[in-house]
Formats: C-alpha cells, sequence, structure tokens
C-alpha cells in the first residue's frame, strides 16, 4: 500500500476478510472479496450487500437559510424538501458543467450532505467559500458511512432496529443500530432497496460486524459496486458526468425540479442556468444514452461510438459485462440525432465494430421500495 493514501474505518475488517485492494479517491478501497466480483454482484441482486462507503464525504449546512443559501450553487429544489425528505443535487459552474453530484437530505436542524470522495475537498471549500457567510458547513470526519443494499437489506438491518421498515425510498431517520445512534437513509447505488448508515467512525466496525453476523449480508467491494450501478443506469461522477458534461446532456433532467426551471417560481440563480435553460429549450447537441449489445464482447470506457456508415458519434463513458442480463452494458454520450432508442450504432474495440444498439435506462429494473 502507498504510504499517501487514507484507509476508512473498515480498513483492517478489509484485510481480514480477505479483500484484494486497490487506491481509490485517495484511499485504499476493497476491489473483491475471495469470491469474485460476479458473485458479489449477484449476492446483492439476490440477498444483502454490505459496501464501505466512507471515503465520501460527509457534511452539514446548519442555519435558517442553509436550504435557501444550498440553492445558489444547485439546479435543485432544496427550500422545498420535506423534513427527512432525501432528494439527488448537482453543483454546477458558470457553464453548466457538473462539478459534483451529491444527496441532501432534510433533518431537524441542518441539512444532512453526502458528496463523492474525490471531490470531497474542493465541495467543502466550494460551500464555505460561497455560502459560508449565510450557513454553517461543519464536514464531519470522523463518520464513517456504511451501505447496505439488496432486496434482504431490510430484513437484515430490521433485527438491528425493526424502526428501519417504516423509511421510504429517498427518506432518512435516526435510529440506533448496534447500540449506537445512527442517521439512516433508504437510498443507494445499485438500483435495489437498501439503506445508508451514518455511523461514528469509532462505532463503524462493530456495526459493520454486527451486519455481517446476520445470513443474508456479504461484504461487497468497490468492483461490484460499479457492475450493479452501470445496470441500473446510475452516473460515476468524473465518468459519466463532469465539469465538461451539462445536466440536460447527462440526461439528469429529472434532478432539476420545475419549480427551479425557466418559468419556476425561483428558477435559477445557480451557476450555469442560462446555458441549462437554453438546452431545456432547444435541445443538446449530445446525450447521455445507454447502449446495449447482443454480443459478447465488453465495451470499456473510451471506446469510440460511430454510426454504420463510419461517422464519429461520440464516446463509451462506463462499460461492463452486465451479470445480472448476461450482455454487454455501457453508458455512452452519443450525438442527439442518435440518442432515439433502438437506434443502431457502433462501439469500436480494437477496431473491431461491435453492434450496440440505444436502450432504456435502467437495463436492470430498479427495486426501490416506495411503500
Amino acid at each position: 500500500m502507498s504510504t499517501d493514501l487514507l484507509t476508512t474505518p473498515l480498513h483492517a475488517l478489509h484485510i481480514e476478510l480477505g479483500a484484494k485492494m486497490v487506491p481509490f479517491g485517495g484511499y485504499d478501497m476493497p476491489v473483491q472479496y475471495a469470491t469474485g466480483i460476479l458473485a458479489e454482484h449477484r449476492h446483492t441482486r439476490t440477498a444483502a450487500g454490505l459496501f464501505d462507503v466512507s471515503h465520501m464525504g460527509q457534511v452539514l449546512l446548519k442555519g435558517d437559510g442553509a436550504d435557501a443559501a444550498l440553492e445558489t450553487l444547485v439546479p435543485v429544489d432544496i427550500v422545498g424538501l420535506g423534513l427527512f425528505k432525501q432528494r439527488y443535487a448537482l453543483f454546477t459552474n458558470e457553464q453548466g458543467g457538473i462539478l459534483d453530484d451529491l444527496m441532501v437530505t432534510r433533518r431537524a436542524d441542518d441539512l444532512f450532505v453526502v458528496v463523492n470522495a474525490a471531490c470531497k475537498a474542493q465541495d467543502i471549500a466550494h460551500l464555505q467559500q460561497h455560502i459560508g457567510q449565510r450557513c454553517t458547513v461543519q464536514p464531519l470526519p470522523d463518520q464513517a458511512l456504511l451501505a447496505l443494499q439488496g432486496p434482504q437489506a431490510v430484513d437484515a438491518l430490521a433485527r438491528l432496529n425493526p424502526g428501519v421498515k417504516e423509511l421510504v425510498f429517498m427518506t432518512g431517520g435516526h435510529f440506533t443500530l448496534d447500540g449506537t445512534e445512527c442517521f439512516v437513509t433508504r437510498s443507494g447505488y445499485t438500483g435495489e432497496d437498501g439503506f445508508e448508515i451514518s455511523v461514528p467512525a469509532d462505532r463503524a466496525e462493530s456495526l459493520a460486524r454486527a451486519l455481517l453476523a446476520q445470513p443474508e449480508v456479504k461484504p461487497i467491494g468497490l468492483g461490484a459496486r460499479d457492475t450493479l450501478r452501470l445496470e441500473a443506469g446510475l452516473c460515476l461522477y468524473g465518468h459519466d458526468i463532469d465539469t465538461t458534461t451539462t445536466p440536460v446532456e447527462g440526461a439528469l433532467t429529472w434532478a432539476i425540479q420545475k419549480v427551479r426551471r425557466a418559468g419556476g417560481e425561483r428558477t435559477g440563480g445557480y451557476p450555469g442556468a442560462s446555458v441549462i435553460n437554453a438546452q431545456f429549450a432547444q435541445g443538446s447537441a449530445r446525450k447521455r444514452v445507454g447502449l446495449i449489445s447482443t454480443e459478447r464482447m465488453p465495451v470499456r470506457e473510451g471506446a469510440q461510438v460511430i454510426a454504420e456508415d463510419g461517422t464519429p458519434l461520440g464516446t463509451v463513458t462506463s462499460g461492463s459485462l452486465g451479470p445480472s442480463i448476461n450482455q454487454p452494458v455501457a453508458l455512452a454520450y452519443v450525438a442527439a440525432s442518435h440518442a432515439a432508442v433502438g437506434t443502431p450504432v457502433f462501439a469500436l474495440v480494437r477496431d473491431k465494430r461491435v453492434p450496440m444498439t440505444v436502450a432504456t435506462l435502467p437495463f436492470v429494473p430498479n427495486r426501490y421500495y416506495r411503500g
């Protein structure tokens, strides 16, 4: 392990469990355990998988105007967010590009924000610089984050506290788990039902062991996390979305509520609003789409996408074999002319043309629990 990699509070447990460790987002993280990525992927789809996501950034925004302040940085309705409701949001720049994607939950006295590991330092600096005078920006470096995902996640977690069954998708609450006060949201990154659990770092290993003691639960690494989120059609920041992609190009317009769009009560007022509103009105020249192939050859990030006549259309941003459907799947940006579902295209893999079709996302139906 390189000496400059950070570790999560579960690092020793990963080693004990036989994890293969890799650098990710500045941290030494488990990419897989002994059974391998395919088995871990399938276990999460059928039972429950435990993920260490403690490398991600947790931040509290406190103060009366915290919601309105945050709206100056994101194109999302934060003011109208109900108590213990959670929402997906995006930091944008003046060009309408995406600085990071994040999750925001309104709690009784603050907004609980989770940001990506690789963007954590710059996101916190961004918040402090732009809204630090309007609300308190409080990073939570002493909190770990666990994700318990899969159709049996609720059974496993409910043994520690039956109250978690009351949560529905994109809501949260305070729960005592394994004798420790935790903040739990019913959310995740796999397309399955599941939970994310913010727990004090010094109690994270104890809680992880309590969850792994449940018969449904196995530890899952970053490898399966990636294939699961890809099948669910979810973006990975730095790959499928970045500072060069707008929410309209990224097919994330669902995340921008009407109240923040042109003609809405609180339209604009965030970086890049004019660019994004113009794209809402006129469309964008390219769009993020799902691609699926009937051939066996996986199509990886960076592969060029072309039309039948060889015209360049765009680039694959994420790709792998989709273990649940046993077909190669990918996310790609393509010219708007070729973005309609059912459009045939080709991906170039080592100069071989792999036939692909623009597909409906997600590739595997989401199974979020909505009550």
